[in-house]
């Protein structure tokens, strides 16, 4: 193998070593648990809002629904991987159902946008819910009805198949605990709770 190509491969394997060093690991669900998928926009937002909900076991900041293994914050926010800021949610069904769940989402987004979500733009910001089986999907389907009903206007937000979950860098996780400051200033500069009250008519953030 010629030497420039030696050393391009070093770097790629370097480069994977690296990343794989960065990523936080990916809990599973132990026996009686459930997980839920769901983007809504910044991860450590939607992170934080699920970590207030009773039943929730874990919270994981990740990203899914695109087309790269194994993607960085970086490729992920330049818009080319087709991947979303998604959050990976381990519950308890009998402390928490996953309608339950799909109710707390909805309530907590904006769905009435397209590829965005308050002062964030791109796809990689849009919101979906990635579903695991055909009853998740039936009560996706059967809540997103209802928000449309109640909104009266379009609703943007996918129901997509679950698929390859990846998980964020570890200085991503717990954001809004590891960095208080810094997770307040931006929550209520990107104007999310605002529009959320706004949208709901009362208040639903966590901050």
């Amino acid at each position: 193998m010629p030497r420039l190509l030696l050393i391009l491969a070093f770097i790629l394997a370097s480069l994977g070593l690296a990343r794989a060093a960065e990523m936080a690991q990916l809990p599973q669900p132990q026996p009686g648990q459930a997980v839920a998928i769901f983007a809504g926009g910044c991860f450590w937002c939607v992170e934080s809002d699920f970590d207030h909900v009773p039943g929730v076991i874990s919270t994981t900041s990740g990203y899914t629904g695109g087309r790269v293994a194994n993607p960085t914050y970086y490729q992920v926010g330049a818009g080319g991987t087709g991947h979303a800021e998604s959050v990976w949610v381990i519950y308890d069904p009998k402390k928490v159902t996953y309608a339950q769940l799909l109710d707390y989402f909805w309530h907590h987004i904006d769905p009435t946008v397209k590829d965005r979500q308050f002062c964030d733009y791109g796809t990689q910001y849009r919101t979906a819910i990635f579903v695991a089986n055909d009853e998740e999907r039936k009560l996706a389907e059967e809540s997103k009805k209802k928000v449309e009903a109640e909104l009266k206007v379009p609703i943007y937000t996918e129901i997509d198949k679950a698929g390859p979950f990846y998980p964020a860098e570890e200085y991503h996780q717990d954001f809004y605990v590891k960095n208080p400051a810094k997770y307040k200033f931006y929550r209520w500069n990107c104007g999310r709770d605002q529009r959320i009250e706004q949208i709901w008519g009362t208040h639903r953030g966590n901050s």
